[in-house]
């Protein structure tokens, strides 16, 4: 049990001070889970707890209950309202069965008044108190955006990993049916192959994605032309399948480029498989390089129907998708990520008339 004197907020007052406000206190007694004041009601005093515990709490949000605080014996409550004379904005709760000093507003605020010492160290009170609750708030808020984050990142990873996995759980059904011939089984042995494919590259993306640090991250000297002359090479099999033909406007620039290949390869490998997704019926592809203030531009466009308003704004955003079926939202996010680490810059545009463009500019390598 607590007495007023023992109470932090009160322990410099004067003799005079502490016989007037032992004389403006009043003791109450709340039972367990019982309110002492709600949310909107009048800042009629302060509370000091003598025995017990007080859960402060107020709504977040979306009716969101969220609890600021326990104040526990010799701690203070309720000293916002009565300062400023405003409805309270939280709701004193008895965590368990609970005794209070209950100091009336004027008596407080005449003491306040009074005693310079009594005032700053309610002014330290009110300031530990703000730092306890932005502390308490911030945590909660991150809280619940990595749990937001996570239920995301889940339902986009189950969706599209269930469609691949159906598929190839029907296609090794009938790779292994008696009357499958060689050339069916061969079909199918493709069909498989390439949703595990598709499944490795949806991991890669998410791995690419949550990758946090650079340590990994080497860039080493490399010939530009070479590099965007092979990689394309590679790629052109699988554009052809869909029905797109892929131009080079001119020949890639033989300079030399800081890059990390592998990473690199996958912005390349992203941006054009998102360009074919966009030509469901076929189209062209046109990859074309501007040299310029020491850095190379690269820009990849298409002749589909551009980039969806509803999207423009949030296009390199993780787990921004528009008009797709599978996908997991994660691959211009993670364009983004790896031109930036290769010190450029990633943008998209949609060109009058034609299809969607996306250009992406490196620093050229200056040898010293």
């Amino acid at each position: 049990m607590v007495t007023l004197e023992a109470c932090p907020l009160f322990r410099e007052l004067s003799p005079g001070e502490l016989k007037t406000l032992r004389q403006a206190a009043q003791e109450k007694t709340f039972p367990a889970n019982q309110e002492i004041f709600k949310e909107g009601d009048t800042g009629d005093g302060v509370y000091v707890v003598r025995e017990g515990q007080v859960q402060i709490s107020g709504v977040v949000g979306d009716d969101n209950r969220f609890m600021f605080s326990r104040v526990a014996p010799g701690e203070i409550f309720g000293e916002m309202a009565v300062l400023e004379n405003k409805p309270r904005s939280a709701s004193a709760v008895a965590a368990e069965a609970t005794a209070v000093y209950f100091i009336p507003r004027e008596a407080m605020l005449r003491l306040v008044e009074s005693s310079p010492r009594l005032a700053m160290n309610l002014l330290r009170e009110i300031s530990n108190r703000l730092r306890e609750f932005n502390r308490q708030y911030i945590e909660g808020v991150l809280q619940s955006e990595r749990l937001a984050l996570v239920g995301r990142f889940a339902r986009s990873i189950v969706h599209d990993l269930k469609n691949p996995l159906n598929i190839i759980s029907l296609t090794a059904e009938v790779f292994g049916m008696e009357k499958s011939t060689p050339q069916s089984r061969r079909v199918n042995q493709t069909r498989i192959s390439k949703q595990v494919e598709r499944i490795s590259e949806m991991v890669n993306e998410i791995l690419d994605f949550t990758q946090g640090s650079q340590g990994t991250f080497v860039l080493a000297p490399t010939n530009y032309r070479v590099f965007v002359e092979q990689l394309i090479e590679e790629m052109r099999p699988d554009i052809d399948i869909k029905s797109v033909a892929i131009e080079l406007q001119s020949p890639p620039p033989a300079v030399t480029l800081l890059l990390n290949p592998r990473r690199l390869r996958r912005v390349f490998y992203n941006l054009i498989h998102n360009a074919t997704d966009a030509m469901p019926a076929g189209g062209k592809i046109l990859v074309r390089f501007i040299v310029a203030n020491n850095e190379i531009s690269t820009e990849i466009e298409d002749t589909g129907s551009g980039i969806a308003s509803e999207i423009a704004e949030r296009l390199f955003d993780a787990f921004a998708t528009y008009g797709k079926a599978h996908g997991t939202g994660l691959g211009l996010s993670i364009c983004k990520k790896i031109i930036e680490d290769h010190h450029g810059r990633i943008s998209a545009r949609n060109e009058p008339g034609r299809g969607a463009v996306f250009s992406f500019a490196l620093p050229i390598h200056q040898n010293e």
